[in-house]
């Protein structure tokens, strides 16, 4: 899976014959996954149509800040356009518009976009080679990337001059390469191991029977899928779900009951530098499993039940340099009872859930969480989507390894 997959590119088409190329350049963003909006400057339009770029990107495309033939047309918001995109790709970026990127002379939706970008903003040059080796062009170059923008260098080729030299926009493969190299030696998890546990645990009865709860493992896929977004190499071990995930970086290790979800914790445990344990394991299961379906006979029935393995503490014990995070689902005494898990269990931060709490709990697409770490400081949050509440967890490791 490309790097590039979810995220929102706005791509900035300035005009130059290298426009023609930025059909392309949509095509693959779209095929690696992006979601792609287009602002075209006018003299854009003259290598390469909107509609062209519209029915690929599958969005209107803009140009203007509003529509000259249509009184009630609503304005191109500039601002809106900026704060959706992840990154910003101008492509090609001819003489005129770094300039005017250099210089902040705002004239076009163009630059008022990049003028308003808060996200990463990529340029690739397109021009002549005289023009590109120009002292003013290289003086452009450098204002730009110590504004913290990022430079795709142009490539050597037959130019639309006729001569050939250093100029020609670099191809839409080689962009795209860029980019994904660029973005994934960026990304603030790379190179870490984590360790993340999701979903219940069954434990058998019989053969058709079992204890179980509710947990859909939601949570404990969105935390794996937020932290390989971040770079991390993500260990999930996941007990019966319906949760399906595809990253390369997620290596699913599919478990039925607590014993097996306890082995293979403990098989990955030394190796990794996080573990969050999201799942929900059974506390308790039957100390004898029949062998054969037992039949429904007498009024009464009884199952003795004897303690699963604490796997969180086993961890806790056994931790060494890990960041270790668990999960507490509590109906009363909750930030008391949380704490004393903090210190049972040598965590050094835990998510505290309520069902207390509407919209959390089992089987919901939100969750309403507070963390706690071993220091005992307490930080209520909102109501949010388990993916959001997945990334405020992954900012809790970041920072750890920021320290």
């Amino acid at each position: 899976m490309s790097v590039l997959s979810g995220k929102k590119i706005l791509l900035g088409v300035s005009g130059g014959i290298a426009a023609y190329k930025t059909a392309t350049l949509v095509r693959l963003f779209i095929k690696a996954g992006a979601h792609v909006q287009v602002i075209m400057t006018p003299a854009s339009k003259d290598f390469v149509t909107p509609l062209t770029l519209s029915t690929l990107s599958k969005n209107p495309v803009h140009s203007s800040f509003y529509n000259q033939d249509d009184e009630n047309e609503k304005w191109n918001n500039h601002v809106e356009l900026a704060l959706w995109a992840d990154l910003m790709v101008i492509a090609p970026a001819t003489a005129n518009t770094l300039s005017k990127m250099t210089n902040g002379t705002c004239d076009n939706l163009l630059i008022a976009a990049y003028l308003s970008a808060k996200c990463p903003v990529y340029f690739a040059p397109a021009m002549d080679l005289d023009m590109y080796k120009h002292p003013s062009t290289i003086a452009n170059f450098s204002s730009l990337t110590q504004f913290g923008n990022v430079m795709i260098p142009a490539e050597s080729g037959e130019l639309a001059s006729g001569l050939s030299g250093e100029g020609r926009m670099a191809e839409p493969e080689n962009i795209i390469a860029f980019l994904e190299a660029d973005l994934n030696s960026k990304l603030p998890l790379k190179g870490k191991k984590i360790l993340i546990t999701a979903g219940p645990t069954y434990e058998a009865i019989d053969p058709v029977r079992f204890i179980g709860n509710h947990s859909s493992g939601k949570m404990g896929f969105d935390i794996a899928i937020s932290a390989a977004n971040l770079g991390a190499s993500v260990i999930l071990v996941s007990g019966p779900t319906n949760c399906k995930v595809s990253n390369p970086l997620i290596n699913v290790i599919n478990v039925v009951s607590a014993e097996e979800m306890y082995v293979a914790c403990h098989q990955f445990y030394a190796d990794v530098d996080v573990a969050i344990a999201a799942a929900a394991v059974a506390d308790y299961k039957p100390k004898n499993v029949a062998h054969q379906k037992i039949k429904k006979a007498a009024d009464d029935f009884t199952i003795e039940l004897e303690k699963t393995k604490d796997i969180l503490a086993s961890l806790g014990e056994q931790k060494k340099n890990q960041f270790l995070i668990g999960f507490a689902l509590e109906t009363e005494n909750e930030i008391e009872n949380a704490i004393l898990k903090i210190q049972k269990k040598n965590l050094d931060l835990i998510v505290l859930n309520s069902l207390q709490d509407q919209g959390a709990g089992f089987g919901k697409a939100t969750n309403k969480v507070t963390f706690i770490d071993k220091y005992f400081n307490i930080e209520p949050m909102e109501l949010k989507s388990k993916e959001a509440v997945a990334d405020d967890i992954l900012e809790k490791v970041k920072v750890h390894f920021m320290k």
